[in-house]
């Protein structure tokens, strides 16, 4: 959680915000059903609420088969980043919003209604009484900070950092830019779900 990062020493200042923007957005979408969103701790944390918002109004549809997933959420993120950053041309502000927005809602508590691995009778590796949500939050943003402020770390400073990011998204963007989020995220995804499937067949 945010409250967590607080007080620890700022060896690593870009580090330090990655976590903090991440425990931001992921406690969020990890908080109880029926809790109050609370509000962004950051200027960087608002504008990736707005920017995720944006990204799941659009494909509602495709973000929420995902909510209530019963598989290694971890595990799924982790081979999400490595298809959509590591995949050229390399990463990009929307890559890494569709990312975020990706595990987000891996963590939200929402009924699900209409998952396709239900559909098509697909039973991924089912984790102790499906799951601790809040310690998946803490490893997603362990994870991800690893991945923007570690493995890409000279990329996320070449685009100015945070600020960059809040620069990026302070115009509003056409729908076909939204669109083509989707369309990297759905192709990473279906790559990373396969990979994981065969890789929990081969155990």
């Amino acid at each position: 959680t945010v409250e967590s990062l607080r007080g620890r020493t700022m060896a690593d200042p870009l580090r330090e915000r990655t976590e903090r923007l991440l425990a931001d957005y992921l406690g969020c979408c990890a908080r109880e059903p029926g809790t109050p969103e609370p509000r962004p701790s950051t200027p960087e944390a608002a504008v990736l609420r707005s920017a995720a918002a944006r990204l799941r109004q659009l494909h509602r549809s495709f973000f929420s088969a995902y909510r209530g997933y019963p598989g290694n959420r971890v595990e799924l993120v982790a081979l999400m980043a490595e298809a959509v950053l590591s995949d050229s041309p390399g990463p990009t502000w929307g890559r890494v919003v569709s990312l975020v927005t990706f595990a987000g809602t891996l963590l939200e508590r929402e009924p699900l209604v209409t998952a396709w691995w239900k559909k098509r009778s697909f039973q991924p590796r089912l984790k102790e009484q499906e799951g601790d949500v809040a310690r998946d939050c803490q490893r997603l943003v362990a994870l991800l900070s690893s991945r923007l402020a570690g493995q890409h770390r000279a990329w996320l400073q070449a685009q100015g950092g945070w600020d960059g990011f809040c620069h990026f998204f302070r115009s509003p963007f056409p729908l076909a830019f939204w669109r083509k989020l989707l369309i990297q995220a759905f192709l990473a995804c279906l790559l990373a779900t396969a990979f994981g499937y065969l890789w929990t067949r081969l155990l």
